[in-house]
């Protein structure tokens, strides 16, 4: 896969743009949520950023990746979540607010956790001469692509509350398609390329995309957490902000390795049909559950 002038093009506006549609939706209050509800953004960050990671590396070294392939499945385990994580979560009765607040702290972290890891993994799959060392400025260009747009909408909610609160729709719609694009693309350019990798990609970003939406569900409930909360972190970490490990591989200031893009684009794809499968599950105990209290209630009143 290599990276065409339209793609590079592309990307960073994709990128803004979702990330500007995120902070339309964020307020000061969704990190203060932190402090009020610890227990369930602990939890999920700790699945985010412990699990995930050691889940994607054994996936990596289980499938016998090729050494870019590899890093890319681990840049995209180090990605947040993002506004698709939300949607899917309100479509299947999660708690949304947790959502938002989840994808508003783990972007922040990701700041300092997504380039760690990142050198960390090429440290290991690729040989020495190949590392990127975790310098100040490649910490600063991942600032600038993950944070910069999410604060400028911030403040445009906190400046004009009502045009945010117009806008916020059509942008994750907006959002969507610029998302659906960039994988197009990713995938469109060398297609002979995608198609050699695909089957083992496919089934590495299958594996990996299962066991994030089960780990993320079923370690909150092991843990006593509220089945609408669980569904929230479940969609938390088993869908990705597939466009900014897109961007960060595709980067010519980053790691300018278009293979590392494949597993993010491949992954990027599957998600939509298993979150929405798994959304279909959870919602199915969520009606049988509705339906049980709306008995209960009805006997009571008798």
């Amino acid at each position: 896969m290599t990276a065409s002038p339209l793609l590079t093009a592309v990307l960073p506006i994709a990128l803004g743009i979702i990330m500007l549609g995120l902070g339309l939706s964020l307020t000061l209050a969704d990190f203060a949520r932190v402090v009020k509800y610890p227990k369930p953004v602990v939890i999920g960050l700790a699945c985010q950023l412990l699990l995930l990671p050691l889940v994607c590396f054994l996936i990596a070294n289980g499938f016998g990746l090729e050494s870019a392939l590899a890093v890319g499945l681990m840049l995209l385990a180090a990605s947040p979540g993002g506004t698709t994580a939300n949607l899917f979560s309100h479509l299947a009765h999660g708690d949304v607010a947790l959502n938002i607040t989840l994808t508003a702290v783990n972007s922040l972290i990701a700041i300092l956790t997504m380039p760690l890891l990142v050198n960390l993994s090429l440290s290991y799959f690729m040989a020495s001469d190949q590392v990127i060392p975790l310098q100040f400025a490649k910490v600063m260009q991942v600032f600038a692509i993950v944070l910069l747009p999410v604060a400028l909408g911030m403040m445009i909610r906190r400046w004009a509350p009502q045009f945010a609160g117009r806008m916020e729709k059509p942008m994750k719609l907006v959002a969507a398609l610029f998302l659906a694009f960039t994988i197009v693309l990713a995938l469109a350019k060398d297609w002979a390329t995608v198609v050699e990798y695909a089957p083992l990609v496919g089934g590495a970003a299958l594996l990996f995309n299962l066991l994030s939406l089960t780990l993320g569900y079923w370690v909150p409930r092991l843990l006593k957490i509220p089945k609408r909360q669980a569904i929230a972190i479940g969609m938390e970490i088993g869908i990705h902000n597939g466009t900014l490990a897109i961007a960060l591989a595709l980067s010519p200031s980053l790691l300018n390795n278009p293979t590392m893009a494949v597993p993010a684009a491949i992954y990027s794809l599957i998600m939509f049909f298993t979150a929405a499968g798994f959304g279909w599950w959870v919602s199915r105990g969520h009606k049988a559950e509705e339906a049980t209290a709306a008995a209960s209630g009805q006997v009571a009143g008798d």
